[in-house]
């Protein structure tokens, strides 16, 4: 078997495969093959002795947030496998080159959306909440009003202040992405709102707006749906601001269904009528793993006096293997007795906040020798939010 990664002229191959895999029709495969030819990402292969593909992923490159700074983020994206070589190892054999690459190519963490935890877990990704959705009738929200400007988005219009809002918003929150303009294009503003159903929005000064709510307009019967896909604001004003804004919509819809950040819990921020009124839904559909854990330990924020010194495991990437001692400002290999010991998925889930000390303690992976203290004031709950899609 051969892994490399894939030249233009084989990623239509890997489109092909990705269409059977994912149960996808291609209408136009000269559109698609067009596309493949200008994708710009890194796409692996493994190959057969015959050299055919027999299975592939892209990895996706981009920045995301972490205590407030951006890190590299890789996304690994379209994984998939020809049904007649599935069980072979494919899979396993791509990630095995692909993430010592990352490594070597400066990554700091690499995430995904699961089609399975429990697959990914082998290759050291782990689960963390990228948000929580909150169901409730716009009822719930008639006590709030909101008299400022409201902008719609038109085609034409600059997304400039969205981008603007949008990259402020992630700053605040682990794991977002901060994105460009064309990104934030492709996702949001790409169709017509009169057609797609979706809609854009832009609450307060019109120079210096404070928030934004795109939405999707959903058929349901008996009462259609107002679906938030994205959302921004600068500071409690600008959250209030979009409460105050959805409890217009009592007349259109008969459910909201709000995003909000892992870690912000809207029954305890609003004044409803009533809290069971409320349903939450948790979106366990992100994992991340450890790319550079000395790069990851260096960047999460720590108390300035902080020092411990961590065994981390790692079976696909060598370099993370050892014992690290940590302090405020450096990350650097050491000897001796660690404080604690914990494999890379653990790593990666207590680095970004997805979990706290006192939670790890209950993994099977991890050992607390000393240090207790310092440790559960380094390794504590953040606030999450995936919003965006690579």
């Amino acid at each position: 078997m051969e892994i490399r990664k894939l030249t233009a002229e084989e990623r239509f191959d890997a489109a092909l495969i990705s269409h059977i895999a994912f149960h996808m029709k291609m209408e136009d495969p000269e559109k698609v093959k067009a596309q493949c030819a200008n994708d710009k990402e890194d796409e692996w292969g493994a190959f057969d002795p015959s050299g055919r593909l027999m299975a592939h992923m892209i990895n996706h490159h981009f920045e995301s947030c972490l205590d407030g700074v951006p890190i590299s983020n890789g996304g690994i994206g379209g994984v998939s496998t020809l049904p007649e070589y599935r069980e072979t190892g494919a899979v396993r054999a791509i990630f095995s080159s692909l993430l010592p690459d990352a490594y070597r190519s400066g990554e700091v963490i690499s995430t995904l959306f699961p089609f399975s935890h429990t697959f990914y877990r082998k290759f050291g990704y782990e689960t963390v909440c990228a948000k929580n959705v909150y169901s409730f009738s716009p009822s719930v929200l008639r006590d709030y009003r909101f008299s400022g400007a409201v902008r719609q988005w038109q085609p034409g219009d600059s997304i400039a202040p969205y981008l603007r809002l949008g990259n402020l918003f992630a700053g605040q929150y682990n794991l977002s992405f901060y994105r460009s303009e064309a990104r934030l294009r492709e996702e949001h503003f790409g169709g017509l709102y009169f057609k797609d159903r979706k809609f854009a929005y832009l609450l307060g000064e019109e120079q210096r707006p404070s928030a934004y709510v795109i939405f999707r307009d959903v058929y349901h019967d008996p009462a259609a749906i107002l679906q938030v896909e994205d959302i921004a604001w600068t500071a409690p004003e600008g959250f209030r601001a979009i409460l105050g804004f959805l409890a217009r919509f009592s007349a259109d819809y008969g459910t909201i269904e709000l995003p909000l950040p892992y870690g912000m819990e809207l029954y305890a921020l609003i004044h409803s009528p009533d809290s069971y009124d409320i349903v939450k839904r948790t979106e366990q559909c992100y994992m991340v793993r450890a790319v550079n854990a000395q790069r990851l330990l260096k960047a999460m924020r720590k108390p300035p006096q902080a020092r411990f010194t961590l065994q981390v495991t790692d079976e696909l990437i060598p370099e993370n293997e050892g014992i690290w001692t940590v302090t405020g400002e450096d990350v650097k290999p050491s000897g001796g007795r660690p404080d604690l010991s914990l494999d890379i998925r653990t790593l990666g889930q207590l680095a970004v906040g997805a979990i706290s000390l006192s939670e790890a303690e209950y993994r099977d992976d991890v050992t607390i020798h000393g240090n207790h203290s310092t440790l559960s004031s380094v390794f504590v709950r953040k606030p999450l939010m995936v919003q965006a899609h690579f």
